[in-house]
């Protein structure tokens, strides 16, 4: 059936274009909820309009903020271009009087000019100086905010578009200027009702029948809503924490096989990785919040190592304590690696031979070497949080410089030769005579 009545299928996408979707967005940005905001209520209103969890936005623009620094400005922005729940139009818009926004004017100058020293700060290094993990974070930020709400845009913009702001009426509109004028004041101007009875009787003996009485409207009932049913849980968080748990593990396997750049800190930034990766996901069918628990602390210490001179922590090596006494030159061996424990190293017992050398490196607990009251000893002793005391060369503190010197045993010069490597991550470093 053909007419003018006839219902058409909208288009579910009619943007073709880089301009029209950039066109598109602005008329039909999102608003600023009053009802699930934390702060200004740009997430909630993003998350709302997109269909996203506010939770997921929020956990990219802290991200964003913390490397680079752009998710500030992000959330400024949108504090000042989208307008709030009910308003016209945005608190920028009003102030240089576009229409009417619950913003005030003196609120919105606050944040433009909160912003110019966010914006500084963002593009001229960072958190630390360096741009976060990277040079330019500001510049990647502003990128990847930007593709990603371009591409959002592009693919759900079509779900949950605002209503039109709806004009004020200024005035009443008069009486008698439209095509059909209807006042309370007009009269009829039919006939006059007649001052006399055309059929000579009395109004009080008219004998007309009693009016009946309107009939109750029927019940309304209310037909129950059928149950939603579950939307099936999504395999994208599963599939994410499997996958982050496999690359975890193949870095952690590189480190023990001695590749150096798979060190803890960037382990952590690829699980982070992954771990993203899978919540962006995710939040187009709601099946990744389980993955915020395990990727906040994540990147908490990550933050943590990545800003602090945490460069001693190493995966290789056992776990637990160790201790080692060798008592001859082939039992003493080069290297002492340790992964977490407390390392002890004897070498009182080893025979006057030639010069020896060794290497002892713990990730995290305490080292003691001992050596014989009569060696010579040259040592650089590194530890990058705690105490050290090198043959009563001794320092304390977070980050501070190797220890660096040569002992002669009590008898002078002329004992055993030994040259000591000593590096420790976490926990106290000693070397002392036994």
């Amino acid at each position: 059936m053909s007419g003018a009545n006839e219902a058409r299928a909208p288009k579910t996408n009619p943007l073709n274009g880089f301009e029209e979707t950039v066109k598109d967005f602005w008329v039909s940005r999102p608003r600023r909820p009053q009802a699930g905001r934390k702060v200004a209520g740009v997430a909630a209103g993003l998350g709302h309009r997109y269909g996203i969890d506010p939770v997921v936005i929020r956990v990219a623009l802290v991200a964003a903020t913390v490397f680079g620094g752009f998710g500030l400005v992000f959330y400024l922005l949108g504090w000042l271009l989208f307008p709030g729940e009910g308003d016209d139009v945005s608190g920028f818009e009003s102030m240089v009087g576009r229409g009417r926004s619950s913003m005030t004017t003196g609120f919105t100058v606050v944040l433009c000019v909160a912003l110019i020293p966010v914006v500084g700060w963002t593009f001229g290094g960072g958190w630390f100086g360096t741009g976060g993990w990277f040079d330019g974070g500001g510049l990647i930020g502003l990128a990847l905010l930007s593709i990603g709400l371009y591409f959002l845009h592009r693919s759900r913009g079509q779900y949950n578009r605002p209503a039109p702001a709806v004009p004020y009426a200024t005035a009443q509109t008069a009486t008698g200027t439209g095509a059909f004028t209807m006042t309370d004041t007009t009269t009829a101007t039919g006939t006059a009702a007649p001052d006399w009875d055309p059929l000579a009787a009395s109004p009080g003996s008219w004998d007309l029948p009693d009016p009946a009485a309107p009939s109750p409207p029927p019940p309304s009932y209310e037909e129950p809503l059928p149950p939603q049913s579950r939307r099936p849980k999504s395999k994208i968080g599963s599939m994410a924490l499997g996958t982050a748990v496999i690359v975890a593990g193949v870095g952690v396997v590189l480190n023990l096989n001695g590749v150096d750049w798979f060190s803890v800190q960037h382990i952590i930034g690829l699980v982070l990785g992954v771990l993203g990766v899978g919540m962006v996901a995710g939040a187009f069918v709601r099946g990744s919040r389980g993955l915020i628990g395990l990727a906040v602390p994540l990147a908490i210490v990550g933050m943590i190592l990545t800003t602090s001179p945490f460069t001693g922590l190493d995966l290789r090596g056992g776990v637990g304590d160790l201790t080692a006494t060798p008592r001859s030159a082939a039992e003493l061996q080069p290297v002492y690696q340790h992964a977490a424990g407390n390392l002890r190293l004897d070498l009182t017992q080893l025979p006057l031979t030639g010069p020896i050398t060794t290497t002892v490196s713990n990730g995290a607990g305490d080292t003691v070497v001992t050596v014989p009251a009569n060696a010579d000893v040259t040592f650089d002793c590194k530890n990058t949080a705690g105490s050290v005391n090198c043959l009563g060369h001794s320092g304390d503190g977070v980050g501070q410089a190797p220890i660096t010197g040569t002992e002669l045993g009590e008898d002078g010069s002329g004992g055993q030769k030994i040259t000591l490597h000593v590096s420790n991550g976490v926990g106290d470093v000693e070397v002392r005579r036994g």
